[in-house]
């Protein structure tokens, strides 16, 4: 070092001729590839150009880090050309870790470094250097800044900040296939030395997989790698600094790899036959057994579909997966019976669903085997040789007649006897019985259509040998009818005649038909026909229109109520069955009033009018009084109203004005008796013609409808309005005649037209505003426009 500091003072005698200049120290070269420089730029004092002398000699400007030394380590040193050695100058120093971390002899300008420092934790340090007289402690030079760099070493290894990793790859993947890239972290100065160039490689995991030493990137390094063999790998990465020379520091991660399943391999069964049994007794649909083929796959890969090789046995059964456990489930499509066959024999092909076409070369990814089911033999019930049993019977068969038979066999090796029975639980075990031994049905009483038409019972057969063996089959058994019941006229039971009928002509309700109790066959036909007592002088007669319905028509000319209201006619109905069954039945014909197209206007009037035992001359008689009582009663009520008129207007002892009111237009003055104008009149017109007989109307008006009025109307608007509706009234009184309108106005000016108890008198009253009123108040306002002055005490 001393070397170095005497060549640095000799290059700066022989360029800047004993000036203070700052040199470019080199030793740091030995230690980095990069040249490093450092100048210190000192204040200019001129303003004019020309060379400024240097003022600091600069030894050194890098420390090293992490020194162990027991001595301060040297920094550098620093002189002024006016500092002459005779102890006149004072070097001080201030900034980063002045007096902490360096340290200045105030006489010589040395600077050391007093404590071990770490680049990492702060890579450099800027300081203050100046010089000052030491009598007068003025600066002799401006204060200088200059940086002090911790030169790095190699103390720090690389670290993987993101592990341990955890990395997949497909199984039976090519060589080179990308794993995972690694990354490791060194907190050295990458700009300086090798210290923190790293270089990766694997420790542990060869020679499965690879890395780039640069990059970190991991690969595979062996082809067909298979999962089914080994699944998990766990690689030991190195990173190592110094580019991996001998010296440089290292760090480890680990990376755990999986190889990830995909479809290499097909199923297969683990043998070639499968041997399942099977009760005969087993129901359609149940799983009767369990067969697998093994896939050492994974996942989707291994799902597995199984299906049925067309063969013998194979419509007989079917298959499905069992997504949980990959199994095929074999299940019954049909029964089975062991007296009718004892073995099935089929394959089953079991295939990957999710195929991979990479490995379509290596052959087909399915595999066969051989099922063979065994029938087991189960003691069965007995078997019916119907499954449903239809029987006939007529209903008058004599008891105990035997309708029919049911038969049940013991299908089971060594057949056992059957015995039947019915069920007592349903509807017909008290009309039919049945052998026990043969299983003939029997009538057990007598039965009848009309009432019950249909039965339906079970039969149960049991095995002799084991009795709760039993089986059951529905019995069906319809009556037949026989006819037993005459047919019968169905509603009306009961026709009308008009009094103006003539003969052969229809009754207005002329239709008749028949009805039968007894089921009739298809086509069968009825016919009506008068008994013989009413065919000897027949008023009407019946006509038969061969399509089971007839016609009443009559047989003389008119009908009298008055001599005969009813008639009753007896007509007699036969069926077509066998044998042949009748009856008669009785028609009630009414006599009613008609008019001349037929029409019934009304039927035993006089039953309703006439009390019993009153003749028509007595009815006549007594509507006759009834008519004059009226006319007495209406003449007595017209007298009254005369008399009663004629005092009103005769009287002169009232002293009252007499208004007399009447209802046509007078002729004013000269109308001083009242004469009655309407007695001029044609009555007919004064009904035809309705409208006012003092105007002409423009247009017929239709009856005065008042629309409803205002709680606020205005009085003006509802006199105008009243005025308006009166004028256009054809039905309204004339002109010269009084007309009152009992309505005061909400909010009148006027207030109440009524003295009753008003607060004020008439003296107190204003009624100027009559006169705003219009010419129909023009009288009022004269009336009550000048005040008049009220003085009790003047005698007038």
């Amino acid at each position: 070092m001393l070397t170095r500091n005497c060549l640095s003072l000799l290059l700066w005698v022989l360029f800047d001729g004993g000036l203070l200049t700052p040199l470019q120290p080199q030793p740091q070269q030995t230690l980095a590839t990069e040249p490093r420089e450092n100048v210190i730029h000192l204040p200019r004092q001129q303003s004019h150009f020309h060379r400024v002398k240097r003022g600091w000699v600069w030894n050194q400007f890098f420390v090293l880090e992490e020194y162990m030394g027991s001595e301060p380590q040297y920094v550098g040193k620093l002189h002024s050309d006016l500092d002459k050695g005779e102890g006149t100058v004072k070097y001080t120093l201030s900034g980063d870790g002045a007096g902490t971390v360096f340290t200045i002899d105030e006489t010589t300008g040395d600077i050391h470094a007093i404590r071990s420092l770490d680049r990492e934790e702060k890579p450099f340090y800027t300081l203050r250097a100046q010089a000052v007289d030491i009598e007068t402690r003025k600066p002799l030079e401006p204060e200088s800044e200059f940086i002090i760099k911790v030169q790095d070493i190699n103390d720090n290894e690389p670290k993987f900040l993101d592990g341990p990793y955890i990395a997949n790859v497909p199984e039976m993947s090519p060589v080179g296939a990308y794993v995972l890239q690694v990354k490791a972290t060194d907190a050295d100065d990458p700009t300086y030395g090798n210290s923190a160039r790293v270089v990766y490689s694997i420790l542990q995991g060869q020679p499965y997989f690879s890395i780039d030493p640069k990059t970190g990137v991991i690969r595979t390094a062996l082809p067909n790698m298979d999962r089914e063999v080994k699944e998990q790998y766990q690689v030991l990465i190195q990173a190592k600094d110094m580019g991996g020379q001998l010296g440089g520091l290292a760090g480890t991660t680990i990376v755990n790899i999986t190889l990830t399943d995909v479809n290499d391999n097909p199923p297969r069964f683990p043998k070639s036959i499968f041997h399942l049994k099977v009760p005969e007794s087993s129901p359609v649909g149940s799983a009767i057994g369990r067969i697998r083929a093994v896939d050492p796959d994974f996942g989707q890969n291994a799902e597995i579909e199984y299906n049925i090789v067309p063969g013998d046995g194979g419509n007989l059964f079917d298959i499905v997966t069992d997504e949980d456990t990959q199994e095929g489930v074999i299940k019954l499509k049909k029964p089975l019976d062991f007296e009718t066959k004892k073995a099935y024999t089929f394959k089953v092909e079991a295939s990957n669903v999710h195929l991979d076409h990479r490995f379509h070369s290596a052959g087909p990814f399915k595999d066969t085997a051989t099922v063979k089911i065994s029938v087991l033999d189960v003691d069965e019930p007995p078997v019916f040789s119907k499954p449903l049993y239809t029987m006939e019977v007529y209903e008058d068969t004599p008891v105990g007649t035997i309708i029919g038979a049911v038969t049940a066999q013991d299908l089971d090796v060594g057949s056992s006897a059957v015995r039947y029975l019915i069920d007592w639980k349903s509807d017909g075990d008290s009309y039919f019985t049945i052998d026990a031994t043969e299983g003939t049905i029997a009538t057990n009483e007598l039965l009848d259509r009309e009432s019950t038409a249909q039965y339906n019972f079970s039969i149960i057969a049991s095995k002799v040998s084991n009795p709760l063996l039993t089986s059951r089959v529905n019995i069906l058994i319809n009556v037949l009818d026989v006819n037993e019941f005459p047919p019968e006229i169905s509603v009306p039971y009961e026709t009308a005649v008009c009094e103006n009928a003539k003969p052969g002509q229809n009754s207005p309700v002329n239709i008749v038909s028949a009805a039968d109790r007894d089921l009739s066959p298809a086509g069968q036909q009825f016919s009506f026909k008068l008994s013989p007592e009413a065919a000897i002088k027949p008023n009407f007669t019946v006509r038969d229109f061969r399509n089971n319905t007839a016609g009443i028509e009559t047989r003389r000319n008119g009908y009298s109520r008055r001599q005969q209201e009813l008639y009753f006619l007896p007509v007699v109905i036969e069926d077509s069955s066998y044998p042949v069954q009748s009856s008669t039945n009785t028609m009630t014909i009414r006599v009613c009033r008609c008019d001349s197209d037929g029409t019934i206007l009304s039927c035993n009037v006089e039953a309703i009018f006439l009390p019993v035992g009153l003749s028509t001359g007595a009815l006549i008689a007594i509507l006759l009084c009834i008519v004059i009582l009226l006319a007495i009663v209406v003449l007595y009520v017209a007298l009254r109203r005369q008399k009663k008129k004629d005092t009103l207007m005769t009287s002169k002892e009232d002293i009252r004005d007499n208004v007399i009111h009447y209802d046509d237009e007078g002729g004013g003055e000269e109308d001083t008796q009242a004469f009655d104008i309407g007695a001029l009149r044609n009555p007919k017109v004064i009904e035809d013609n309705k409208i006012r007989r003092d105007i002409k109307p423009d247009s017929l008006c239709l009856p005065r409808q008042r629309p409803p009025v205002e709680d606020n109307t205005d009085i003006r608007d509802f006199i105008n309005q009243r005025l308006q509706e009166n004028d256009g009234d054809p039905t309204a009184p004339p002109y010269d005649s009084l007309a009152t309108y009992a309505y005061e106005g909400n909010g009148s000016v006027a207030d109440s037209l009524s003295s009753i108890e008003s607060p004020t008198t008439e003296a107190d009253q204003e009624y100027s505003y009559l006169t705003d009123w219009g010419p129909r108040f023009k009288v009022l306002a004269d009336m009550f426009g000048e005040e008049e002055s009220y003085n009790p005490d003047k005698v007038t």
